[in-house]
């Protein structure tokens, strides 16, 4: 009888284990998500996307069940996405509302950073408000290896400054940890945008959307990343089509 438990033992873990494996497997390749928000609750839907998508064929990625897409500008003081220019005016032409986000360095001025950012991104009609990036990254990787305070002053300085030239205030987005480091307190005015592709709806924090995947597939672009941020805005089509109304 020991012999027999201990065989049944070892094939039941072992089917465990190639079932985790396969599970694992799908999600890694877009087969399978863990966040698959309720449709009727959260109809709007969106991308976000950068020159890591290579070259976008917008009409055919619009047709795909998405109202909004942000796409990336800048980062830091100097760099500017080598495909902006194409997507901004290629997404300009579909039914999509599009807005323009920044991904924050920790290591140049917020008013710098800020003068890139308007220098690059013109209006067009409808726009959705900058977004600005904000992650720990390389060399940066916690909040101990930042002066937070510093930083906290200098998106400030970013915040504010693109609030005056576009007269809606960027949403700044952020992971649970970027969010408890520097967003929690100081930022109340500014709309959020979270990224948990892990877990469910973002718990006690008034998001405004949220990421809720990274691993989606869709049609329509070419580069070497094959997967797409997948988002939704947390509220009906209305809401979305009044989003956010210009600050006097």
């Amino acid at each position: 009888m020991r012999k027999k438990t201990v065989i049944v033992t070892v094939t039941v873990a072992a089917i465990l284990i190639v079932a985790a494996t396969a599970v694992g497997s799908l999600l890694y390749l877009g087969v399978l998500h863990l966040n698959s928000p309720d449709e009727g609750k959260y109809p709007v839907r969106g991308v976000d996307l950068s020159s890591y998508q290579g070259a976008v064929d917008w009409d055919l990625l619009a047709r795909q069940g998405i109202s909004f897409a942000y796409i990336k500008a800048t980062e830091g003081s100097s760099l500017v996405d080598p495909r902006f220019g194409a997507n901004w005016t290629a997404a300009a032409g579909t039914g999509l509302r599009i807005g323009a986000y920044h991904f924050f360095s920790f290591e140049s001025p917020g008013e710098t950073q800020a003068e890139l950012f308007r220098s690059t991104v013109k209006e067009v009609p409808g726009m959705l408000p900058p977004a600005v990036d904000v992650e720990f990254y390389g060399d940066y990787g916690s909040e101990k290896d930042i002066d937070v305070s510093a930083v906290k002053a200098e998106l400030r300085v970013f915040v504010d400054s693109l609030a005056g030239e576009y007269c809606m205030k960027p949403v700044i987005y952020c992971d649970a940890r970027s969010y408890d480091a520097l967003v929690r307190e100081g930022f109340d005015d500014c709309d959020i945008w979270f990224r948990s592709v892990y877990s469910k709806t973002p718990d006690g924090i008034g998001w405004t959307f949220w990421q809720y995947s990274n691993r989606h597939r869709l049609d329509g672009y070419s580069g070497r990343e094959r997967y797409i941020d997948m988002n939704i805005f947390n509220g009906d089509a209305g809401a979305f089509a009044a989003y956010p109304g210009k600050e006097e």
